[in-house]
């Protein structure tokens, strides 16, 4: 697969809570440079990014970052907010204790509220490690009945982050034509490589802009 086949379907993704603008720029500079599928960066600092890239590169942020449990009500205000400012791509974290009290109508109302809050490309993530593989197939279920543009496997902030046996899992129960995101721990291109090969759309990761970058200087 060529490199810039793989850097077409990267977030290229910078959300420690330390993260300054100087860092911020940085990735979104990579990003032009390298074609990425988008930035994914903290809420507060999207409409700063969103003037600077000037409408060459598609700003993504999160809500409900990382944990999942705000209201409703916060995930779409944190949602339409971030468009105004200028994000492009919303990826949102479902309440997993919802999903552990199998609450899956007030699941599917929710992401229908956040993608009707954000009109916008909404990537929906279940945290995979906190959950069994029945409850992830009940998601991929709910997330294709909502409207929703992709399900994604992890926020990086867990106890682990995606794996080839849930993309797999994924790309067998989702329908609709919602896409798949794999997220956190993806540390190597032939990791990115597999993901893809699985049936992932999108990468959530920094380590393939960083990759690339040292294999070009080292020639």
């Amino acid at each position: 697969m060529e490199m810039k086949e793989i850097l077409s379907k990267v977030d290229h993704t910078l959300l420690s809570q330390s993260a300054t603008w100087e860092q911020i720029k940085a990735i979104c500079d990579d990003g032009m440079k390298y074609h990425t599928a988008s930035v994914c960066i903290p809420a507060s600092y999207v409409k700063q990014a969103a003037d600077y890239v000037d409408g060459k590169l598609p700003i993504c942020t999160v809500i409900g970052f990382p944990n999942g449990y705000d209201t409703t009500k916060a995930k779409c205000f944190e949602a339409s907010d971030a468009v105004e400012n200028g994000a492009q791509e919303v990826d949102m974290v479902i309440n997993i204790g919802w999903v552990k009290d199998q609450k899956w109508d007030a699941l599917l109302e929710e992401i229908k509220a956040v993608k009707a809050a954000c009109r916008r490309l909404l990537k929906v993530i279940i945290e995979t490690c906190l959950l069994t593989d029945d409850e992830k197939i009940k998601m991929c279920e709910i997330v294709s009945a909502s409207g929703a543009d992709y399900i994604k496997t992890s926020t990086g902030f867990s106890t682990a982050g995606a794996t080839f046996h849930d993309v797999e899992l994924f790309a067998a129960h989702v329908t609709n034509g919602v896409k798949i995101k794999a997220a956190g721990g993806i540390s190597s291109i032939a990791d990115a490589e597999k993901f893809i090969e699985l049936g992932a759309s999108r990468l959530g990761t920094s380590r393939i802009v960083k990759i690339v970058k040292q294999q070009e200087a080292e020639k």
